[in-house]
């Protein structure tokens, strides 16, 4: 079996992101190659290899993985079966053989759907750093959280300055007759950035009036593609794209990625009363032939090497508040001080007819 690598760009990352992290296509490669884990057998079961089932932009740099396996003696392999929510249901579905023994990349917007069907082994992790006990999924412990961010509309500076255009500030700016036909989003359904920002029209207007805003948008000439790549270099007027819409769905952390290193000055911006605050999680899968591998992985997960790798290979940032972040991320990706939120709980009810509702009132 050949192994294929990219730099992890399919879900958050923007066309300027070049890093030394590299993602796994293939399932059952290991991540670097054998290393010290002992001789496998035909059936998959040597103790010494450790199956981590992630979404499709996971990305470390490669020395800390071999660190790992250096300091364990596991062999890692990787399996990537799709982005956040087609990881949830492929872990839903195989939960009775599962795929491998620790996942990472289930965000709040599924995490409660794994937690109900019983795919996670509680574990708390004693290197849980202090403050990122806000961020736990439930009280038992299910997942641990290990990095967050913002999804966020995204606006380019340079097309409302050339048009002589205010730029929005809130949800209900975008209703406004000036932004007629400039807003371009992800639908929910296939794309996990844009049930975010369904999310958090739901945390900004509540169950009442979540749906009435949509129609509106709607109205005012919205744009919904399938996923972020499309929406943010091609229909994006900003970045990369040549497209005619200067307000994007993405993250918070976007504009720091399209500037250099010595730039004063970013050309798109982050939009942070429309903010979203996802968190990703991983979990020790109920079943796993090595539960002690995966609790072992979720620590190293929350190490401060991790932590401080996540930024600049997954552009996330780490629960680790202690954690330095890169210098361009202070001044251009900060995060959202009063971000939208709903609970767990009220998503994993809801989810599936909120994105019904969502539907029927945009797409038709």
């Amino acid at each position: 079996m050949t192994c294929t690598r990219s730099t992890a760009r399919s879900r958050r990352a923007v066309p300027a992101m070049v890093g030394t992290a590299v993602v796994l296509a293939m399932t059952g490669c290991s991540l670097i190659g054998q290393s010290s884990g002992e001789g496998g057998d035909e059936d998959g079961d040597d103790p010494g290899v450790l199956r981590v089932v992630t979404h499709d932009s996971f990305a470390l740099s490669e020395d800390l993985v071999a660190d790992f396996e250096d300091d364990t003696g596991y062999t890692v392999e990787l399996s990537a079966p799709g982005d956040g929510g087609e990881l949830v249901n492929q872990l839903i579905l195989t939960k009775d053989s599962p795929l491998g023994d620790v996942a990472y990349g289930v965000d709040n917007s599924f995490a409660g759907r794994g937690i109900a069907e019983g795919v996670f082994e509680p574990y708390t992790s004693a290197d849980l750093p202090a403050g990122a006990e806000q961020y736990l999924a439930d009280d038992a412990g299910s997942l641990t959280p290990i990095d967050m961010g913002d999804v966020c509309l995204n606006v380019d500076h340079e097309w409302f300055t050339e048009h002589d255009v205010a730029e929005p500030e809130t949800l209900d700016d975008l209703l406004e007759e000036e932004y007629q036909d400039l807003v371009v989003v992800t639908n929910p359904a296939t794309s996990s950035p844009g049930l975010a920002f369904l999310l958090a029209t739901v945390g900004a207007y509540g169950e009442d009036g979540w749906v009435d805003y949509w129609q509106q948008l709607a109205d005012n000439g919205l744009k919904v593609v399938d996923g972020w790549s499309d929406a943010y270099s091609v229909d994006f007027s900003g970045s990369t794209g040549e497209g005619d819409r200067p307000i994007v769905l993405s993250y918070s952390t976007s504009p720091a990625f399209e500037v250099d290193e010595d730039d004063d000055e970013v050309p798109t911006g982050a939009l942070l009363n429309t903010c979203f605050r996802q968190v990703e999680y991983a979990g020790v899968l109920a079943g796993a032939d090595n539960s002690e591998g995966a609790q072992a992985f979720i620590d190293f997960l929350l190490s401060d090497e991790v932590q401080a790798d996540i930024p600049e290979q997954m552009f996330m940032y780490p629960v680790n508040e202690a954690i330095d972040l890169p210098e361009s991320w202070t001044q251009f990706a900060p995060l959202a001080d009063d971000p939208f939120t709903v609970s767990i709980e009220d998503i994993n009810s809801h989810r599936d007819e909120w994105i019904e509702q969502w539907t029927q009132t945009v797409i038709g």
